[in-house]
């Protein structure tokens, strides 16, 4: 069914990436629904309970719901969490919090991966551009993956666009991931690094990128729920995320409502 190099890494024919984009798709959708629902006053399980109707609702099965235990249908990740926050009843955003959404579907087998990072109210400058060069270093990401690339082509690109931004940190030991029958696949695409190293790209490679950048420090701890990952300084973060297609006419990506087009256009690509 699928061709196998070394790492292993699914390449998909362009039948199923198609089925991956409506996966994708899925999850653009309710993470555009949880965007505009996010106020003072809503608590992460509220933003949890939407994601969960709107999958269901359309055809979709949450992919992150049940995942080695997790409990929710969204990471839900609150200022200084970083990623893998759990929904809770109790946690309520507030006026000047920035939230991580990371979001996942399942359709006719095939999984879309997506994050945004979302502001609450009024937040300040410094919250905002931290957003903004995530954001941007994300689709610097995407932009390097192309036929004929390296795999860390994709995580200089990320990198040299946060270091061009400013002094943050660049969480390590979380990163990208193949995608496709499964949520997280070979290989880990990390988020810093030198370029020209590891598999080149192939027509029909799927991959979600994700850059994690904090205001302080790029150091980590867990919480003693086994989930949740915070900044140790306790210092903001923000998280984005996309699942792309690498295809002989440049990256498609398939949680973007629009493919890319926009993001693609403003970088030049």
């Amino acid at each position: 069914m699928f061709k196998r190099r070394k790492p292993a890494i699914q390449i998909k024919t362009p039948e199923q990436i198609e089925l991956m984009r409506a996966a994708g798709l899925l999850v653009g959708r309710t993470l555009q629904l949880l965007r505009e629902s996010v106020k003072p006053g809503i608590t992460t399980l509220d933003l949890d309970r939407l994601a969960e109707q709107h999958i269901r609702d359309n055809g979709g099965v949450p992919s992150f719901k049940g995942y080695h235990g997790f409990t929710g249908t969204i990471c839900a990740s609150v200022n200084e969490e970083i990623v893998h926050g759990i929904p809770r009843p109790d946690k309520t955003l507030h006026d000047g919090d920035v939230i991580s959404i990371d979001c996942g579907a399942i359709v006719e087998g095939w999984h879309g991966d997506s994050a945004i990072t979302v502001p609450v109210g009024e937040i300040t400058p410094e919250l905002r551009k931290l957003l903004e060069v995530t954001e941007a270093s994300m689709w610097h990401g995407l932009a390097a993956g192309i036929v004929g690339a390296r795999l860390t082509d994709m995580s200089h690109a990320i990198e040299k666009h946060i270091r061009s931004e400013g002094e943050y940190g660049i969480v390590e030991g979380y990163g990208g991931h193949g995608i496709g029958t499964e949520m997280h696949m070979d290989p880990l695409i990390p988020n810093h690094g030198a370029p020209g190293h590891g598999p080149v790209l192939e027509a029909g490679m799927c991959f979600a990128v994700e850059p994690m950048v904090n205001l302080g420090t790029k150091d980590t701890a867990e919480l003693e729920d086994g989930w949740t990952v915070i900044t140790t300084d306790g210092g903001a973060s923000a998280h984005f995320e996309h699942t792309f297609a690498v295809t002989p006419e440049g990256p498609r990506v398939l949680t973007a409502l629009d493919e890319g087009r926009e993001w693609f256009a403003k970088l030049g690509v």
